[in-house]
């Protein structure tokens, strides 16, 4: 799942109607992985408390920080990853 670290924040928070689901926190706690994108746009600091606050709705996934996307094509492909 890849995530936008200079936004992602902002779609958690978001305040859902009542009985509807947060899409972004579902995202995040279905994912086998996570790639933290835009690593550029945001401080270490604010990194830091993204990667806790994605660890604290799953603790199970890796993080892996990337900017524009950049990531080894081992890390996307043929995980065998959760399957509904």
């Amino acid at each position: 799942t890849l995530v936008d670290a200079k936004h992602i924040e902002q779609h958690l928070d978001e305040e859902k109607p009542e009985r509807a689901e947060n899409e972004a926190v579902e995202q995040v706690a279905f994912a086998d992985r996570l790639l933290l994108n835009k690593t550029d746009l945001v401080t270490e600091s604010d990194l830091v408390r993204i990667e806790n606050r994605l660890c604290g709705i799953n603790q199970f996934a890796p993080i892996q920080r990337c900017r524009q996307a950049q990531v080894a094509i081992d890390n996307v492909l043929n995980i065998k990853g959760f399957d509904l």
